[in-house]
């Protein structure tokens, strides 16, 4: 059935440069560097913070952002995270392997350096669709807030909203978990607080040791409902820890009847766990749940076409490209449709592309100094002049985007997205796929940017 409006004006909003959807690590990241170039920014978030999965999500850690020699994401990703760390007393300088996150105060870091950039940030405030200029161009989007509908309009738009929302709705083709409707599964993270430190030497263990077995115990016992040994905790304060754990399989992060019953079962899961660990772990025994997080944890759902589409190949050839506009060394990172943690074989399309079995086995880890570039051609949409694109989203195949998802990579996407966006906005005529590359490269190098091969390269 449908409906027509009866009513079908509303206010609009033109005062913008550039509009940011979504206010992740990646829409974070675009508005303060649009901003910081001179744009007239608008960040717009749905929720009541700035962060996404970082801080709203409860991820408890960004993971993997050096080499072994340095960090490798810089400029922002950089600057944010070490202004958060300075504040935790636990976490050392020179650590970029696993750093725990303080939502709290990463929350209000995201506030201050956004607001400091000049740009303008409304909460609250859910993009819902968008009208279209011309088959090239976006003219409005359509914003859901306490004030009713309002249209806004900017020379450019960055979807940052996690599953490509405005690309989607502008009718263009996208890639869409493995093609046949399948999709890493979800997961909730959660925080216990009251954690006996006695048993300190247990808890590092995030990885292995005891707390492998014990999970794998839980399981073996079969006394709780629990699909499978996922399973990472990190400490974020005194006794307290939170944790990404179990999996929550059928999860279409686009369907909101598929996205409330997944964060159903993603706090029944956390409850489970919860209760088997007091039973399980002496150190847990006496702990307390404090929070399931108010996001679902979603690893995978649109990704749009872009001017380039980065590889398995790609990762594996620690490439580099000339338009390359930040680094990544995270390794490939996918969560099977079976529950371990690796490909399903099972997956016709992973195991076309070269995959077999668990995805860090078969990809393998970078050694010290060793990183790839992600071209500033995966941020542009192949079929659209005035979006850019950051994130999870970003062009790539299903294997290699188990790297390129991770908060350290989406951050420096944002950064380089919101900074080719007002350099698309100063063109004679607007269009993100004329941009300088070169000049975008310079300028990313001056906020701190790690691009190794600026140097030789021939302006």
């Amino acid at each position: 059935m449908e409906y027509t409006l009866k009513n079908s004006t509303i206010a609009l909003n033109e005062e913008y440069d550039v509009i940011v959807c979504g206010g992740g690590p990646a829409g974070v990241a675009a508005a303060i560097s649009a901003a910081r170039e001179g744009a007239k920014t608008l960040l717009l978030e749905g929720s009541s913070c700035l962060g996404g999965m970082s801080t709203n999500g409860l991820v408890n850690m960004f993971t993997n952002m050096g080499d072994g020699i340095r960090n490798v994401y810089g400029g922002l990703a950089d600057k944010l995270v070490s202004r958060m760390k300075s504040y935790m007393p636990h976490v050392k300088d020179d650590e970029w392997r696993l750093i725990p996150i303080d939502f709290e105060r990463l929350k209000q870091i995201y506030d201050q350096e956004v607001v400091a950039s000049g740009a303008h940030i409304l909460f609250q405030s859910t993009v819902c669709g968008v009208e279209m200029k011309d088959d090239r161009n976006i003219d409005v989007i359509l914003v859901s807030n306490k004030k009713g509908l309002t249209a806004y309009r900017a020379k450019v738009f960055v979807d940052c909203s996690g599953d490509a929302d405005l690309y989607a709705w502008a009718g263009k083709e996208y890639d869409f978990g493995n093609g046949e409707g399948d999709f890493m599964p979800g997961s909730m993270c959660f925080t216990l607080t009251n954690v006996d430190e006695y048993f300190q030497p247990y808890l590092e263990q995030a990885y292995g040791g005891k707390h492998r077995d014990m999970i794998k115990k839980i399981l073996a016992d079969g006394k709780y409902n629990i699909p499978d040994d996922h399973y990472v905790l990190r400490k974020i304060g005194p006794r307290t820890y939170t944790l990404n754990a179990g999996h929550v399989f059928d999860l279409d992060s686009t369907d909101p009847e598929s996205l409330s019953k997944a964060l159903i079962e993603g706090r029944r899961l956390a409850r489970e766990l919860h209760d088997a660990f007091k039973e399980y772990a002496p150190c847990m025994s006496c702990s307390f749940l404090v929070q399931t997080s108010p996001m679902m944890g979603v690893r995978e759902s649109r990704r749009i076409i872009g001017d380039y589409r980065f590889t398995g190949q790609d990762y594996l050839e620690r490439r580099s490209f000339p338009d390359e506009v930040y680094r990544g060394k995270y390794q490939i990172d996918v969560h099977s449709r079976k529950g371990s943690k690796g490909i399903d074989e099972n997956d016709r399309k992973l195991k076309e592309a070269g995959a077999q079995g668990d995805s860090v086995a078969r990809y393998g880890r970078y050694g010290e100094g060793e990183s790839y570039g992600v071209p500033y051609r995966c941020l542009c949409p192949r079929d659209l002049d005035n979006v850019l694109v950051a994130g999870r989203t970003i062009s790539s195949d299903r294997v290699s985007n188990g790297t390129l998802r991770v908060m350290s990579s989406c951050l420096c996407a944002g950064e380089a997205a919101g900074m080719a966006a007002k350099h698309a906005c100063d063109l004679g005529e607007v269009n993100i796929h004329n941009v300088d590359t070169q000049k975008l490269r310079r300028r990313l190098m001056e906020e701190g940017a790690y691009l190794p091969k600026y140097d030789t390269d021939t302006f």
